[in-house]
């Protein structure tokens, strides 16, 4: 075991767990609205307006990614073999054959909360279907390690194990992050590892779980626009998130959406 304590982890204080538990239940809200919302032949931008106006009208928050990095959108969409960070466009109409992972942020009175999950349209493939549920449950193996003790370490190394035994590759370039009044913070969360290595929980610390499971080769890359990332081999990618805390006896997922209750 190693960093015991890293000088830029935040721990919460009651206060502000109160706070990030208020936007996790907000942004659950969101997805609770696109699950009758987002059907085929609507556009990612139609779920990106729609996502905008609910957050800032309905729910009195922020999207807390336009603006970010010099984004101008809600959310990410990313479809079929986009990795990560799909731009929402008004050209591609969803196909019953996608599946999409929608991306969002949400801050309110000074604290964020990031989620993404993954919506299958009726005729995807098996493959595509089967990919999706395995990145689930990876996602919720990383969780079900958390508690003071266990290592970041660990938490990949459960992640990676869960997807790698179902043939499928860990993505390296991107990673899970601490949250709270800033999106990004520290520690880094990797979604591969070592068990018992890399930092050790503290009840207080709050961060994101985020695998984002390929169905090919792991290596990606960036198209043009700067934004969007994809396979290298255009096979598909799946990605889901939770904002986690780090409890006295365990963890929290702050943005835990009703149908995983």
């Amino acid at each position: 075991m190693s960093n015991l304590q890293s000088p830029g982890i935040h721990l919460k204080n009651a206060e502000e767990i109160e706070l990030m538990r208020e936007a996790g239940k907000l942004l659950a809200q969101v997805f609770a609205m696109l699950d009758d919302f987002i059907v085929v032949g609507i556009t990612t931008m139609d779920i990106d307006s729609r996502v905008d106006d609910f957050i800032v009208n309905t729910l009195k928050a922020r999207p807390a990614s336009k603006g970010q990095y010099g984004y101008q959108y809600t959310l990410n969409s990313s479809v079929n073999e986009v990795v990560c960070h799909g731009v929402p466009n008004t050209t591609k109409p969803l196909k019953a054959s996608d599946i999409v992972n929608i991306d969002i942020t949400l801050e309110k009175n000074g604290f964020i909360a990031d989620s993404s999950k993954m919506y299958v349209f009726t005729h995807a493939s098996t493959q595509a279907k089967r990919l999706v549920k395995t990145t689930y449950e990876a996602l919720w193996k990383g969780i079900e390690v958390v508690k003071p003790g266990a290592t970041l370490g660990d938490v990949g190394h459960a992640v990676q194990r869960h997807a790698e035994a179902a043939g499928y590759s860990v993505v390296r370039e991107y990673c899970g992050h601490g949250i709270g009044r800033e999106m990004h913070e520290e520690p880094q969360v990797l979604h591969y590892g070592r068990a018992n290595e890399g930092l050790v929980l503290r009840a207080g610390i709050t961060f994101t779980i985020e695998p984002m499971i390929n169905q090919g080769s792991e290596k990606v890359k960036t198209k043009k626009d700067g934004w969007t990332v994809v396979t290298k081999d255009k096979k598909l990618s799946a990605q889901w998130e939770h904002t986690i805390l780090v409890t006295e006896t365990g963890y929290e997922v702050l943005t835990l959406r009703a149908e995983e209750k």
